[in-house]
């Protein structure tokens, strides 16, 4: 039986373990759509993004407001009739998130709050990453909001693009996501967010759709693998590659106009059930 990386903390190992007994064995150059860099045993955060470019001989760019979560919404590749509905506001914020400012609110499920509070003691507040409060914020929360690029001197290539989220008051991490996207086996362009984790990343491949009133829908609603979806990828003690597919865990976010103004909401699902839900007041920055 293979074994999860044995020299980190228990909670680390022992999630690592299930997903070795529970997933399935992959090759990463057979899956190109689930690659992204996994984060080390001693935090992420900073100290994840400093590791990466000394890993790959790269070189950080911050604090650029030209830099988005997309070089361009071209990449989603929509269909003409989706590309010509999506409201121009939402256009404009992937391609120039560096440029936006966040405020934050979020309302839980009593029910699944206790899940939340576990998850904060025993990973969260530890490495730094994927910190959600386990109170409901009704009064929005200013967000630190960062585009970091990680680039090839050489080339000047984009190897890298992370969207760091971090609440100002507290400088607790919300989210340091490595954004790109992704072609499934079945053909479809995802948008692909990878959250590095010791030894491994949770992976959320969310599918695009355009609706009517040129809001963006991204969904993470797939059934299997291979689909749009929540993953875990780790590297066991042996240095192969493992993966779970989490079909009952869902994240599907909204993005458009709401009175003249850009905002966004994400549901986080479980079993088909709402655990919690934030919302976004986005603005530019003067």
């Amino acid at each position: 039986m293979s074994l999860a990386y044995p020299l980190q903390r228990f909670q680390d190992w022992f999630t690592q373990q299930w997903v070795i007994l529970w997933g399935r064995k992959i090759d990463p150059k057979k899956v190109p759509w689930l690659a992204g860099p996994f984060g080390d045993l001693d935090g992420i955060g900073d100290r994840f993004i400093n590791q990466l470019a000394e890993k790959e001989n790269l070189v950080i760019e911050r604090n650029s407001r030209l830099n988005g979560l997309l070089p361009s919404i071209k990449l989603l590749e929509l269909s003409d009739i989706e590309l010509t509905t999506l409201s121009k506001e939402v256009i404009k914020f992937y391609e120039t998130t560096a440029n936006y400012k966040l405020d934050f609110t979020v309302k839980w499920n009593p029910f699944f709050k206790v899940f939340g509070v576990l998850v904060n003691i025993l990973f969260s507040n530890r490495i730094n990453q994927l910190y959600i409060p386990t109170k409901s914020i009704k009064e929005a929360e200013s967000l630190k909001s960062e585009i970091i690029t990680l680039y090839d001197p050489n080339t000047n290539e984009v190897k890298y693009t992370i969207w760091y989220r971090m609440f100002k008051s507290t400088g607790k991490v919300i989210y340091s996501g490595v954004y790109s996207t992704c072609k499934l086996p079945s053909g479809e362009t995802c948008v692909k967010a990878v959250f590095p984790l010791p030894k491994g990343s949770a992976t959320v491949i969310m599918q695009p759709s355009v609706q009517e009133n040129g809001t963006l829908t991204l969904n993470s609603a797939g059934k299997k693998f291979g689909d749009a979806g929540f993953y875990f990828v780790l590297k066991d003690s042996k240095g192969n590659c493992w993966s779970q597919f989490v079909r009952s865990f869902r994240d599907k976010l909204t993005i458009g106009l709401e009175n003249d103004s850009l905002s966004a909401q994400q549901t986080l699902t479980l079993w088909k059930q709402r655990v919690l839900k934030m919302n976004y007041k986005i603005k530019e920055k003067e």
